[in-house]
């Protein structure tokens, strides 16, 4: 009789084993796709910046490992430079509207160039490549004539990232995030809580660099933000350290801030386009 459970022993440790087997299995999976779930690219252009009306010129350069990128440089003003980088999915061409708002309010001369393996641009996407691509067109407004206390940075969403860590070794007059997050893993660990955050390779990890940016930040958080939790740019206003502002947008989910807004999410702008010499 003593011998009866060894059967129930023996399939408890099978069912441990077959969960632990989808666990490595899930696990290796995510990791060698992990990309598909970060990068969203789309080569083709819903519009130009000719259908909107905008003044623009072809805008073409080269990162230091020698990838070419694709974009625009519409033209304003030219007494100051934003460099638009845009958030994981689509290309360019779905930021015309907004950067033809900022064109239109500000007189800003606006860099908007699609990161490698988006749009036109060669390549695939990877952390430090999009890292390389920010620093490219950095290089590009310099060439144009703008000096850095006439370069503003502003990234939405993973463009945040990008924009934080040009800001952190590049000069510039300001620096403006919409929808930032923390990390990649902070995030992962919001959608995916059951996948350990070691396995996520890449980081983007702005908390960690927010302190090191000098120059004046304005962080716009989306109150409803369904993909990003609003606590995180709440987070990085904390951390950041020198003259900054957070507005929080009533309303807005991670993709309409600058719709929701309204007068005020402009006003924001205005007042810190301002405080810029």
């Amino acid at each position: 009789m003593a011998a009866m459970p060894r059967p129930l022993l023996t399939a408890g440790f099978l069912a441990i084993g077959i969960v632990l087997l989808a666990a490595v299995l899930f696990a290796a999976v995510f990791v060698l796709g992990q990309n598909r779930l970060l990068y969203f690219p789309t080569r083709r252009y819903a519009t130009t910046p000719a259908a909107l009306g905008l003044d623009a010129d072809d805008l073409a350069v080269v990162t230091e490992d020698g990838v070419r990128l694709e974009g625009w440089r519409i033209r304003g003003a030219g007494t100051k430079a934003l460099l638009f980088f845009h958030g994981n999915a689509g290309n360019i061409a779905d930021r015309l509207e907004r950067a033809k708002m900022l064109n239109a309010r500000f007189g800003l001369d606006v860099f908007l160039v699609d990161y490698r393996g988006y749009g036109r641009s060669q390549g695939s996407p990877s952390e430090e490549g999009l890292y390389r691509d920010a620093r490219a067109v950095y290089r590009a407004a310099a060439a144009a004539g703008f000096r850095p206390e006439q370069i503003v940075v502003f990234g939405e969403s993973l463009g945040a990232a990008v924009a934080v860590d040009l800001a952190r070794s590049h000069p510039s007059a300001g620096l403006v995030l919409e929808a930032p997050f923390l990390s990649v893993p902070a995030v992962a660990h919001v959608h995916y809580p059951f996948v350990p955050t070691f396995l996520v390779q890449s980081r983007f990890d702005n908390l960690a660099k927010i302190a090191d940016v000098a120059a004046p930040k304005l962080i716009f958080v989306p109150e409803l933000d369904e993909v990003i939790p609003p606590s995180h740019g709440r987070r990085l206003f904390e951390a950041a350290q020198g003259a900054r502002e957070l507005s929080v947008v009533p309303g807005a989910h991670h993709n309409d801030a600058y719709l929701v807004g309204g007068e005020a999410y402009w006003r924001a702008w205005e007042k810190f386009l301002a405080a810029i010499p």
